[in-house]
Parts: structure tokens; sequence; C-alpha cells
């Protein structure tokens, strides 16, 4: 499983990968989280507003900071 963090790098996209990184620890599965910083991947995903939350090639939320019980829902 791929997580990918869409983001400048900002408090927000550090947040947000800490509660992916939470959520997989709490879900039992394997993934591999990647932060990603390059503009022309958001618009791959046409993502307008960051943070952004990508699982397996699917753009899962964006603009704002699920929690942990919401992304390990998405983990199943």
């Amino acid at each position: 499983m791929k997580i990918e963090i869409l983001g400048p790098g900002c408090q927000n996209c550090k947040k947000l990968g800490e509660n992916a990184k939470k959520a997989v620890e709490g879900s039992g599965k394997k993934a591999e989280i990647v932060k990603v910083t390059d503009i022309a991947k958001f618009i791959d995903y046409s993502v307008m507003s960051t943070p952004a939350l990508v699982i397996d090639g699917k753009v899962r939320c964006y603009g704002r900071i699920p929690d942990v019980e919401e992304i390990k829902k998405w983990l199943k």
C-alpha cells in the first residue's frame, strides 16, 4: 500500500503525515508513506488545495486534515 501526502511541507501537511502514520500503525497494515511537494503531481491528481491524502493512487481528501480513525477506514 502506498500513501502519499501532497503539500508544500506546511504544519498541516506534517499533521496529516503524523495522522497517516498513526492510522497505519493502528491498522496493522503495511504501507509506504511518501511526502510529495511537486506541484505538477498535485495537478496530476486534480488537487487544488493542500494538504491532500492519496491512498494507492486514489485521492481520499484534500484541503483538510482527517483524523486517525477516518484514515483507518480508508485503509481497509
